[in-house]
């Protein structure tokens, strides 16, 4: 049987701990920056809860520090009043730029020695027992 730990998932913060630390910015706070950027077509609060599995707490409270730090904004929807968008600032653009680069370089790591055949056999099968995971988690 596969053991799945937490190696990765440490390993990843361990190389994101150099931004975070550079911008004094906690992991979840750098976490949602890099998925607005990563993915703006998800650009709200629950966007970010139900994609990225996090706690509305938790998301609440660092869309506040990111917001009063002047990273992101809030912005209502003119046509549905109750819709927020959340929309990076300017100065959220060093932080993208080098969170960008460290990304990259925990890719870099992560396939090191693999060829491009196995990369996408490994994105193809995991691909698969993600949508496995969802169904399960959606079936509950």
């Amino acid at each position: 049987m596969i053991f799945v730990d937490k190696t990765i998932t440490r390993y990843y913060e361990m190389k994101m701990a150099g931004v975070c630390e550079k911008y004094d910015l906690r992991q979840m706070e750098y976490d949602i920056l890099m998925f607005l950027y990563n993915n703006p077509k998800y650009n709200t609060a629950a966007d970010i809860v139900r994609i990225r599995k996090s706690t509305k707490s938790h998301v609440s409270t660092s869309l506040k520090v990111l917001e009063n730090r002047g990273l992101i904004e809030r912005r209502v929807d003119p046509a549905n009043k109750k819709r927020v968008t959340i929309h990076l600032l300017q100065l959220a653009n060093e932080v993208i730029e080098d969170g960008k680069w460290a990304q990259k370089e925990f890719a870099q790591d992560m396939f090191d020695g693999l060829t491009e055949e196995e990369i996408k056999m490994f994105m193809n099968v995991f691909q698969k027992v993600y949508d496995n995971a969802e169904r399960m988690l959606l079936n509950e």
